[in-house]
């Protein structure tokens, strides 16, 4: 056979020539077709299989592109792409070079916030068990959100008319666009760490979902998961939902209404103020009702003669006066920490309500400690009563009216019947002074003439 060496290409020469018609002889396309095996190697590119019931095409799309796509594709997901037919000449394969794809049937925005809402889910930013609660009254609320339009006006109306006092810092943000969810994320962090502000509202009003779309960013929704301070989400209407409401620790249906959550109103704190004040009092009667029980118990105990009355007496006036002052110091602690919350609310309360609170718990604190005083006083009576009935019962009185308590020696057992000793026999007699030694000289059983000496 004879060949013309014009005529003979090499494998590279044709699959070149082949890669020159493909590439020219077809400008810009647009296919569709489902994603099948998509593969994400280290250098960030797409490569997955475009198929159809009968056919397929290797398809790639470079990380350079890649960072401009709303999502990210699936296998099994049904796709439209626009690209360039090409050739990879290492391997004699053609393919697409994709520029743009957007999916078939549901919004690219639409699946991308379902990709990242699965995605966050499951790095645990959603838990319960994370979200911080609001403080009952902060002193200073930081807000991300527009300076201008009617969101920062309406928000800060609403502050003004529960909670007048309560100061707000504003990190002025651009709340949609090219750049946005970069400025949101600073701002969440800049307040969080660089600011002494007690809770942050991250607030834009209501629009579509591309308007709302960087509240939807990965950027803003790991600001606010790594946030020490509570934040709350309050963006759009209440039928609207984005990322930054699932992370946040509250989310609020709209920015006015995220102004009613951070702050409660001066007549809220009031009732709070008087809650403190009725738990107090109880806590004072318990401590009585203990220190009373505890009397009661001593007086029970009082079973012994005048050492022990003594010692008893000695610690009951120990045990007043660590009672009184005990009280004393209770008294004292309740009024300072009620001082103390009646300075904290004072800078923001009105002033006659305040003065008002504070004399009835001074006066209280006087009746209460007149009437320790007193209680104290009756029961120091009634336990010096229970002495002089102990005193009056004690043997030593009976001996001082002139008896003796008779003893056998060496035994010591007491002597009730002359039957018990014999003649000779050594015996202890103790007087109201002193004691006798003596000698059995003779007994005399009672109603027998003999006479006896001992």
């Amino acid at each position: 056979m004879d060949f013309s060496t014009s005529s003979i290409y090499t494998v590279t020469q044709l699959t070149a020539e082949i890669k020159d018609i493909l590439e020219s002889g077809f400008g810009e396309v647009w296919v569709e077709g489902e994603v099948s095996n998509l593969r994400v190697p280290p250098s960030g590119h797409w490569y997955f299989t475009l198929k159809d019931e009968s056919s397929q095409i290797q398809a790639v799309v470079f990380r350079s592109q890649a960072r401009f796509l709303e999502f990210e594709p699936e296998d099994g997901l049904r796709i439209i792409v626009r690209g360039r037919v090409s050739v990879y000449e290492q391997r004699g394969q053609y393919q697409i070079i994709v520029d743009f794809m957007e999916p078939r049937g549901v919004g690219a925005l639409q699946l991308a916030f379902e990709q990242l809402k699965r995605r966050l889910e499951g790095e645990g930013l959603f838990d319960p068990e994370r979200k911080k609660p609001l403080p009952f009254l902060p002193k200073r609320i930081g807000i991300v959100t527009s300076p201008t339009g009617a969101v920062i006006r309406d928000m800060l109306t609403i502050l003004k008319r529960r909670f007048d006092d309560v100061g707000v810092l504003l990190y002025p943000v651009r709340v949609q666009g090219e750049g946005a969810p970069g400025e949101i994320a600073r701002g969440l962090t800049y307040l969080d760490r660089q600011t002494d502000v007690d809770v942050i509202i991250v607030a834009r009003g209501g629009g579509s979902m591309e308007d709302l779309w960087a509240f939807n960013d990965e950027t803003v929704a790991m600001a606010i998961g790594r946030a020490h301070k509570p934040v709350v989400s309050a963006v759009g209407h209440e039928v609207d939902f984005t990322i930054s409401d699932f992370v946040a620790d509250v989310r609020a249906p709209t920015p006015s209404a995220a102004a009613e959550l951070v702050v409660r109103t001066k007549a809220d704190l009031l009732f709070h103020l008087e809650g403190l004040r009725d738990r107090l009092i109880k806590r004072i009667q318990v401590v009585l009702r203990l220190k009373t029980d505890r009397w009661l118990g001593l007086d029970v105990r009082l079973r012994d003669p005048r050492r022990r009355l003594a010692d008893l007496r000695l610690q009951g006036d120990d045990l007043l006066g660590r009672l009184v002052g005990g009280t004393r110091r209770i008294i004292e602690r309740k009024r300072t920490s009620v001082s103390g919350t009646e300075r904290d609310v004072l800078y923001r309360t009105p002033l006659t309500r305040i003065d008002r609170i504070r004399d009835r718990l001074q006066q209280g604190a006087g009746k209460l400690e007149r009437a320790v005083r007193g209680d104290m006083v009756v029961r120091r009576r009634a336990v010096e009563r229970s002495m002089d009935r102990l005193e009056a019962m004690s043997p030593l009185k009976i001996l001082r009216r002139g008896y003796g308590i008779v003893h056998r020696l060496p035994s010591m057992d007491i002597i009730r019947d002359s039957r018990a000793v014999r003649k000779d026999d050594m015996v202890d007699v103790k007087l109201h002074q002193g004691r006798l030694v003596c000698r059995v000289m003779s007994t005399q059983d009672e109603g027998e003439s003999r006479g006896g000496t001992v």
